[in-house]
């Protein structure tokens, strides 16, 4: 028999080895920790490219332009067009900073961008910033 299996009155053991259970936890956690960065990210939008400085800001209210323009995201979560102006009013209703970050990709067309800025203002907003990307350095 093997050492450690019987107690010496013949009753087996009954002691659980946990070693192979914290190697896979370990190995879950370090798996986890390498994509949970990845489910994170934003919309993908191509932005124009500026020199001045990106937004900065703990509570804003970011409006996201793909370029299917199906559907606009209000910080990642996707909003339909036609109900845009509805779903800002009730964003904004009991917040003192009324600004809306705007991130249009730059395929979407001028005036597309011009109609969501006009329903933002509508919405009551009073300040709307346009998000940029730095140039690529040479």
């Amino acid at each position: 028999m093997a050492f450690g299996s019987m107690k010496q009155d013949g009753d087996p053991m009954a002691d659980i080895n946990v070693t192979p259970l914290v190697d896979v936890m370990l190995v879950l956690l370090v798996i986890f920790m390498i994509t949970t960065p990845l489910f994170e990210r934003g919309i993908d939008v191509n932005l124009p490219q500026t020199v001045s400085s990106n937004i900065s800001g703990a509570e804003r209210v970011i409006v996201t332009i793909p370029k299917d323009k199906t559907y606009v995201y209000f910080n990642n979560q996707p909003v339909n067009r036609a109900l845009m102006k509805g779903y800002l009013q009730q964003i904004f209703k009991n917040r003192t900073d009324k600004t809306v970050y705007l991130f249009a990709d730059k395929s979407v067309p001028y005036g597309e961008v011009l109609g969501i800025m006009d329903e933002v203002k509508q919405a009551g907003i009073e300040t709307v910033g346009l998000a940029t990307e730095p140039p690529a350095q040479k």
